[in-house]
């Protein structure tokens, strides 16, 4: 069983870089916490796709506060962000932009659609045709927008966090392979437990309202800076030819196994290492080891993976496989 997507407290770089980075990216917990209560992992893998570049997939019935989150998270960010709500009629220039004529100068201007900002929030991004999710592809590999022919691109830092339910199927179009493995992480966002659902409905009836964040006393404690100084560092994490060889077991396990009839490919191998080096620093340490890539296998690959249906009509699930490969897989030493 992979450790859980929650870093320690406290903890502190052995080298001593980054401390303010760290200091700012932890403090954004305490932030979020002021309107989010628990989903301390969903925070936690929201800042290892910002250190790493990548982009996240959230998914949980409605009403577990999965637009709260990412709302808060930019909130608790120097961040320009924007907001999609992807429904059936949406169209490809919505969201990318589009040119239009000006009569007083006769041409055509470019107008930038929402996807120009650092963090964009898609609301339940399998509301909407596949042409209009395929219009965020290119946004989200190349950092640009092509439009007539010119590229255009995206400011730095730049994440996708997009949401999806996982039981309303009437009215949706499921995301295709090509387009789930752009997205680092896929987060799941439980029910909370009696105790936490106890103090969302306490703070409720005390006044908060969760569309005023900043009544929350919500106040941006990170920015751009912090970002690119911990992208240094997690770039300097060490990684032993020992801890590549585990990677690459664990992603070729997972194309033997009986119950799947997609693995993992190279590049789900490479966003493990990636994430598994940003939870390193994370967690203080300057170098990778077995339970860094443990703890990230699951929220790294589990969207990377296709079920045979006979293996789906018996239960198993992604997580089950890749738990499964885990426990089976040599850990080096």
């Amino acid at each position: 069983m992979s450790a859980p997507l929650s870093v320690p407290a406290g903890t502190t770089e052995t080298l001593g870089n980054g401390d303010t980075a760290r200091a700012s990216l932890e403090a954004l917990r305490s932030e979020i916490a002021k309107a989010v209560v628990g989903q301390d992992p969903a925070v936690t893998g929201l800042v290892v796709a910002l250190l790493c570049r990548g982009h996240v997939l959230l998914e949980g019935v409605p009403g577990v506060a999965k637009t709260l989150l990412v709302r808060a998270l930019a909130a608790s960010l120097e961040l320009d962000t924007k907001r999609v709500q992807f429904t059936p009629d949406l169209m490809p220039s919505d969201v990318t932009g589009s040119l239009v004529y000006d009569a007083r100068t006769a041409e055509f201007s470019f107008q930038p659609g929402p996807v120009f900002t650092n963090l964009l929030l898609a609301d339940e991004i399998n509301r909407t045709p596949p042409k209009t999710q395929s219009s965020l592809l290119e946004a989200m590999e190349e950092r640009q927008v092509t439009v007539d022919g010119t590229p255009r691109a995206l400011p730095d830092p730049f994440l996708v966090a997009a949401t999806q339910n996982p039981v309303e199927y009437e009215g949706t179009y499921p995301l295709p392979e090509a387009q789930l493995d752009r997205f680092l992480l896929k987060l799941t966002v439980p029910l909370p437990s009696r105790e936490e659902e106890i103090s969302v409905l306490t703070r409720h009836s005390t006044g908060f309202d969760p569309r005023d964040l900043e009544s929350a006393g919500i106040r941006p404690v990170a920015g751009a800076a912090d970002l690119e100084t911990a992208r240094d560092a997690v770039a300097r994490t060490k990684v032993s030819p020992e801890i590549a060889g585990y990677v690459v077991d664990i992603c070729r396990a997972t194309r033997e196994s009986p119950s799947l009839s997609l693995g993992v490919s190279p590049r789900g191998a490479t966003a493990l290492l990636s994430t598994a080096r940003a939870w390193a620093w994370l967690t203080g340490r300057d170098y990778v080891i077995p339970d860094d890539v443990k703890a990230l296998a699951l929220p790294t690959l589990r969207h990377r993976v296709q079920l045979r249906p006979e293996a789906e009509m018996e239960g198993v699930t992604p997580d089950s496989v890749i738990t499964a490969v885990l426990a089976h897989v040599p850990v080096p030493r």
